[in-house]
């Protein structure tokens, strides 16, 4: 361990940076043949189980800028997977929805992305799985809560 930093050997930060890591570049590999990326599939996901969202809260929900979300959504409009209004109904925002090839091609990705989770998960138990999803739900919680542990 260097005396100035953290221990990689037991840091949890590290060892779920890690798990993050593999689990996007298994995605990627079986996404590919798709013709998709894990950015595609999290916004056509993130449509198909909340229609109608913005721009901000796609990027949001995929962990993008607003930047690549919009070129993206535009990407995603000329090739016929999703569409949106020509104005806005309210305000400025341009809710996108899939259209059916999106809703076809996102049903193909589901499948290879949830082969990836099923892989991820095989080693552990029922029991097991729950923990570290209970855990990493509180994890989280932790770090956008702001509690120090105080």
């Amino acid at each position: 361990m260097n005396q100035d930093g953290v221990d990689l050997e037991t840091s949890l930060g590290y060892l779920l940076k890690e798990a993050s890591s593999a689990l996007r570049a298994a995605m990627e590999e079986v996404l590919r043949p798709l013709g998709m990326n894990v950015t595609r599939y999290s916004c056509l996901e993130l449509l198909a189980q909340r229609p109608g969202l913005s721009n901000s809260e796609l990027a949001r929900g995929a962990f993008v800028t607003r930047q690549s979300m919009n070129v993206l959504l535009q990407a995603l409009e000329r090739e016929g997977y999703v569409t949106r209004p020509a104005e806005a109904p309210v305000g400025k925002v341009l809710p996108a929805r899939l259209t059916p090839r999106g809703r076809r091609s996102l049903e193909k990705a589901t499948v290879a992305v949830r082969s990836v989770e099923v892989r991820m998960l095989s080693g552990m138990t029922e029991t097991e799985q729950s923990d570290a999803f209970r855990i990493l739900q509180r994890m989280i919680h932790s770090l956008r809560e702001g509690n120090d542990g105080a």
